[in-house]
Formats: C-alpha cells, structure tokens, sequence
C-alpha cells in the first residue's frame, strides 16, 4: 500500500466517476472515507498538502473529554469525548494509552481542593466509570520533585489518554484504503465544479507533488468538505458566509531529562487561569496549549502556522510558575509547534468559551463537516456518512465496522516488549512486515526516543512519503522529538531512506534543504 508507483496509478484512473469525494486528509476526512468504504462507497480522499499536516498533527496529543468544558456547561460535547475515549482505549490497544493526570492546587488559584474533586467526579461519571483519588500536598511534592512546593494545597490524580495524532489518521486511511477506498496526497482542490442548478458536482484538482502540476476535473455523486480549519473557503465558493472562528493553540516540547515527568500535570496559567498540560509524550515533555485568535494576515507570507513569539513567554511564564526550581527559559525548548482549531462561531467573549460541538451543513449539494474535537472523529465521521446516504437515496444506516483491527500476535525474541507493543500499536498488521525489512542496526531505538530506526525505512517504502518533512514531522515524529529537528541524523537517515525514495543525490539535498526551512520557520524553538 502507498508503495512504489502508487501515485501514478491512482491518478491514472482517478477521473472515473465516483460515489463520494472526501475534501481534507484530517482525521475526520480519513473516518468519514473509512465509514463510507464500510458501507460499500466508491470513495475518494484527496488532501492538498500531506497527510494529517494540517491540525490533525498539531494537537495535544490527548485523546480526552476538557476538564475546562464542564466549567463553560459543555457537558454534551465532554460527554461525548470522554465515551469516546474509554472505546478508542479498547479499540486502538498501544496507540491510544492511558494517562494519569495530577491536578495540583494552589492557594493562588483560590479554588477549594474538595471543588476540583468534585469536577473530576462529574467528568469521571460522564464516561462512566470511577477512576480517580484524592492526593495529599506531600504525596504530590514525592512523584513530582520539581513541582512548587510554595502555596500547594493538594490535589487529584484523574486519567485521560494519550496518542500519536499523525499514525491515528494514517492507521484509519490504511484501514480505508484496505477497504478499497483511495486517498491521495499533494492534491489540491483549485476549485468546486457545479452544474447548471448550482449544485456542486465535482473539482477541479492540481497535483502538487510535481513541477508539472497536473490537472483532473473530477465528479461525485456526493462531496464531503472535511477541511476543517479551511472549511470555509471552499464554502465561500459556492457563495456562503464564514461561520467559523479559528484558533490558534501552540506547544513547546522539552528533553524528559530537563523536565521529568511521571504522569502529566494539569495547570491553570497564573495570569488568567486557563487550564494547560504538562504532557510526558514519546520519550519528551510538552507544555500547552495556547487558545487565541489566528490573524488571517499571517496566512499570505506562510505555509503554516506557527507559535507566536508571545505564546511561547506565555507558555513558559506557565512553566516559571509551576516548576520555578528548573529556570526552563527559550534555549532549552527542542521545538514548537502550532495548530488551528476549527471552532463554530458562537460569539463568545473570548476563544476558550466558544463551543467545541461540531457542525454539519449541507449547502449547494456540498456537505461540510467541521468544529469538534480530534477526540469524537468517529461520532462525525459516521453523522457525515449517513447524510451522504440519505442524499444517495440509500436508508442511512452506518455499518459499526471495527476500525483498529485486532492487533496481531507477534514472535520477535530480538525486540524489547515495550518496544513492539509501541511498534504494534502504530503499525498494526504491518508490524510483521516492518520488523522483516529493517536494515542491519534499525531495530535499535533512536536516542532515547521510543522510535527504532527501521521505522523509517518502511515509512519511506509504505506510507506515501512525498517528502522528506512528511517522514520526519508526521511519519516518524523525529523532526519534533530531537534537537535541531534531527539535522545532525540526516546522514544516516539518508542511508536507510534514499533508495527507499528513489532519489537522487541532487533531490535529497532539495529535500533536506526544504526540510530544515520547514523546521527552522515553523517548529523551531523561534519560529517565524
């Protein structure tokens, strides 16, 4: 899948006619693709960039319901994030894991201890199950050293879940694909073809992958805007208002060394009391997120968004406050990295009071699926398909097709037991295969890192890399996990990749050239 000569033979035939045209290769593009093969839909996803490059690999990294929405009375949506989360527990076994969360409280925050206790109560009977306890000032400050000891009151210890946002969205696109869907990368939509009522009936698409930039007029019965941030630029073209809000929420990401972590930590910022996270994820730490407002100016002279240098004091303003024994300043961050939320216009005063729901409209033939969280994909993915049924004229009935296939039993004597639950959980029935194809040395881990080199061999070989960012920011998080954005690897990364790729000396240093542009502009520690 995705191998050798993929591309050229999915364009070749991508101007048949098609059931559903999936716009956007998010997480929510790729469950609606995966619940329309479910059902037995001729269906096509195409994504004008890579894979998951938009918010779909820019998120807290947390597969969770908010705390902080059950104060702004949105029980609905937390409701439905943290069901959400107890199936994806079961069902994305070593992909999506559980995570302890400390809530420490601070004389500052001035908040009862017994107050906060009560919130995880209502959040834990929203799930429902009962996982949660209090803990004392000194059971704190003895699994977290670091943590500030002036002014703590106690706490809670609750649990949510962590995750890998970039293999999520490529497990549920392979899932797709083996259904017999099709999803291509580096596929733009130029524009919305209609027909003489105004019906949106088509795209026009450009490949973007090539200096030749072909085109493709290509036509559905059905097409589904899954672009979510962008969402409302498509809709523009058929002559809608925006009724979106974006937001911009950015992270830092620390060496675990510098900042050890058990479990995760959640904050409130001591200048405005918004809730953050101190997050243990692939061998680092991150602190975020940020909720501001996304200046549409900054989208002309850049590709993507980035944080802000006021986000990154604001975040480490956070960091001074709860770990001020540690000093962490600017120069110890590895990388940043920012992401837009689509959030439904609600009208709220500030960012962090608008609503999560998500919405579905159907405007000019073109049904668009935005708002919500990473968490309730599944949720919209499903509403999505069964409004693309009942307009085919079929009952809408979405089959409940497992996902995340059972993950296989694997022999692999040569391989430490964390490092193939860590291994099975991304890769599921490829597992086998890639362990198979590694090189002399790649099932050794990379640093301290979770990763083994051999990952990126059979990224390289299967999972639709087009370029080199693709591999080291989405396939194998790397780019984000090491100093430098791994630039000091790149040699013996060229080694087990190059042929893989099949480029020449003269595209692998573009490449690697456009790569560190990339990192240095957008995931540095001083992007911009």
């Amino acid at each position: 899948m995705w191998r050798k000569g993929w591309r050229e033979q999915a364009l070749s035939q991508i101007e048949q006619p098609w059931d559903l045209i999936v716009i956007g290769g998010g997480i929510t593009g790729a469950g609606v693709l995966f619940q329309a093969t479910a059902v037995g839909l001729k269906a096509l996803l195409v994504e004008g960039g890579d894979f998951s490059s938009g918010t779909s690999s820019r998120s807290s990294k947390l597969i969770h319901g908010g705390l902080r929405y059950i104060l702004n009375k949105q029980y609905k949506v937390t409701q439905e994030s943290v069901r959400e989360r107890e199936w994806l527990l079961k069902e994305a076994r070593n992909l999506v894991t559980k995570l302890g969360f400390v809530f420490p409280n601070f004389e500052r925050y001035h908040v009862k201890t017994s107050q906060i206790g009560q919130i995880i109560a209502v959040y834990d009977l929203l799930a429902p199950k009962w996982d949660h306890r209090a803990y004392s000032r000194e059971k704190i400050l003895k699994e977290y050293p670091v943590l500030k000891s002036e002014g703590l009151l106690g706490g809670y210890l609750y649990y949510d879940a962590a995750m890998d946002d970039s293999r999520i969205v490529l497990r549920v696109l392979k899932e797709s694909v083996r259904n017999g869907g099709t999803a291509i990368n580096y596929l733009k939509v130029e524009k919305l073809l209609s027909d003489g009522s105004g019906q949106v009936r088509g795209v026009a698409l450009k490949d973007t992958s090539s200096p030749s930039g072909k085109t493709f007029e290509v036509n559905a019965r059905v097409l589904v805007n899954a672009s979510g941030p962008w969402a409302d630029q498509l809709r523009g073209q058929i002559g809608q208002s925006a009724r979106l809000r974006r937001l911009r929420g950015s992270h830092l990401i620390f060496q675990r060394e510098k900042l050890p972590m058990k479990d995760a930590l959640t904050l409130l910022h001591p200048k405005d009391n918004r809730a953050m996270f101190v997050i243990p994820w692939e061998g680092t730490t991150m602190i975020g997120t940020t909720d501001i407002d996304h200046d549409p100016a900054l989208d002309v002279n850049h590709s993507e968004p980035f944080a802000s240098q006021d986000e990154i004091s604001y975040i480490l303003d956070a960091s001074a406050f709860l770990f001020p024994g540690l000093a962490l300043n600017q120069s110890d961050v590895i990388s940043s990295f920012a992401g837009l939320r689509p959030i439904i216009k609600g009208g709220a005063d500030t960012p962090g009071k608008e609503s999560r729901a998500h919405a579905l409209w159907e405007e000019n033939g073109l049904i668009t699926i935005t708002g919500g969280k990473y968490t309730t994909f599944c949720i919209m993915s499903r509403q999505t398909v069964a409004a693309v049924l009942k307009k085919l004229g079929r009952l809408p009935v979405v089959k409940n097709k497992r996902i995340f296939p059972k993950l296989p039993r694997i022999s692999a004597p040569n391989i430490d037991p964390s490092t193939l639950a860590y291994l099975l959980g991304r890769y599921g029935n490829d597992t086998a295969e890639l362990i198979k194809t590694a090189g002399a040395g790649e099932l050794e881990r990379i640093g301290s890192l979770p990763n083994v080199w051999a990952e990126l061999r059979w990224a390289a070989r299967a999972e639709g890399v087009i370029h080199l960012s693709d591999l080291l920011l989405r396939r194998v998080r790397i780019g984000m996990l090491l100093s430098g954005g791994a630039e000091d690897l790149l040699a013996r990364i060229r080694k087990a990749v190059q042929a893989e790729l099949g480029w020449g000396d003269e595209q692998w240093q573009a490449e690697s050239a456009a790569y560190m542009d990339t990192w240095r502009r957008y995931y540095s520690p001083k992007p911009g």
